[in-house]
């Protein structure tokens, strides 16, 4: 959960760099947190006006850990544009994002490794 608030803290920081666990439990509490809404909406029979909103408030702080995260990998976090490549393009960014760190200092920032 400290991973999950400390990327919405910095929603809108497009620079530096994002360690693998903090991306990936980002992500992680992104998915169990958006199933509330979509639960909410079944049980109630009410049109999908929640997971719209939950999407829209999550939508720039998952594109910025994403582009720190890319820094981290040493990839500039424009990278984040292949995802719209139908298929082969998440596959890619998965594997870019699940690589491990650059051990040294990179253009992006220091190590953000702890």
């Amino acid at each position: 959960m400290v991973w999950y608030l400390k990327g919405l803290k910095n929603y809108v920081g497009f620079q530096g760099r994002a360690s693998r666990k903090e991306y990936w439990m980002f992500t992680l509490f992104c998915c169990i947190f958006s199933l509330v809404p979509s639960i909410l909406e079944e049980i109630t029979n009410i049109s999908p006006i929640l997971s719209v909103l939950y999407y829209l408030s999550i939508f720039l702080p998952s594109l910025a850990i994403g582009f720190r995260r890319l820094h981290d990998t040493g990839r500039s976090g424009w990278w984040n544009l292949i995802v719209l490549i139908p298929l082969i393009g998440v596959i890619i960014f998965i594997v870019f994002t699940s690589q491990d760190s650059q051990e040294n200092d990179n253009r992006y920032g220091p190590n953000s490794k702890i």
